[in-house]
């Protein structure tokens, strides 16, 4: 679902071009714009996990729901559990934020959104995040992992996409700096990316970037 922001002061002419239907899939595509709202997509969400707080929040079960009992589609991951957001992302800046304090175990981050559904965000190089396991933080890529210190276990995150730029940040939501920068080449319209095994995460989107950032 895309933002209201700006509509009143967008012809509709324009409104129809931000509110582009049809990439690949029924994913709303958001461009040259400085805010991003999204939900999690309950079509791509392993059986893990249950969506919450009306789509913005995903809960991770360890046995699950019964694969055989939810809609097998081509869109939904498989092997991990992992969910992505339903707003695509290209030519821009966005922002968003992600409650990560319910949680010891998790990736935040951006995929192409049309990755292998049987791979987990982070070991391929069409996903790009940030990873908490056993209390440290890493960027990983291409399955390489790149140690993050200092930053400790924040009950909240913020991660900027510069999609021109080819960078993907962590950021400290509190002070509104960064912590730590993944350079990437972006090909095609990226997707919020989440994978979770244990806890819970909430996101926040529809946040403009913050002014120094």
């Amino acid at each position: 679902m895309a933002s209201p922001m700006r509509a009143m002061m967008l012809g509709s002419r324009a409104l129809r071009c931000l509110r582009v239907i049809g990439l690949q899939r029924s994913y709303v595509t958001a461009s040259d714009r400085r805010d991003v709202k999204f939900k999690l997509d309950e079509k791509t969400a392993h059986s893990s996990l249950d969506l919450i707080k009306k789509d913005t929040g995903i809960i991770y079960r360890m046995l699950g729901i019964d694969p055989s009992k939810i809609p097998q589609n081509p869109e939904r991951f498989r092997e991990w559990a992992v969910v992505l957001g339903d707003t695509s992302m290209s030519n821009g800046r966005y922002y968003w934020e992600v409650t990560v304090k319910k949680s010891n175990e998790f990736r935040i981050g951006v995929t192409d959104a049309d990755m292998s559904r049987d791979e987990c965000i982070g070991v391929n190089n069409r996903s790009w995040v940030f990873a908490y396991s056993h209390k440290k933080w890493h960027g990983m890529v291409a399955n390489k992992t790149i140690p993050i210190t200092n930053i400790g276990h924040p009950s909240k995150v913020g991660l900027l996409l510069d999609y021109d730029n080819g960078k993907l940040s962590l950021v400290d939501s509190e002070k509104g700096s960064l912590i730590h920068t993944l350079n990437a080449e972006f090909r095609g319209p990226l997707l919020p990316a989440f994978g979770l095994w244990d806890g819970e995460l909430l996101t926040h989107s529809g946040l403009d970037v913050p002014d120094n950032l």
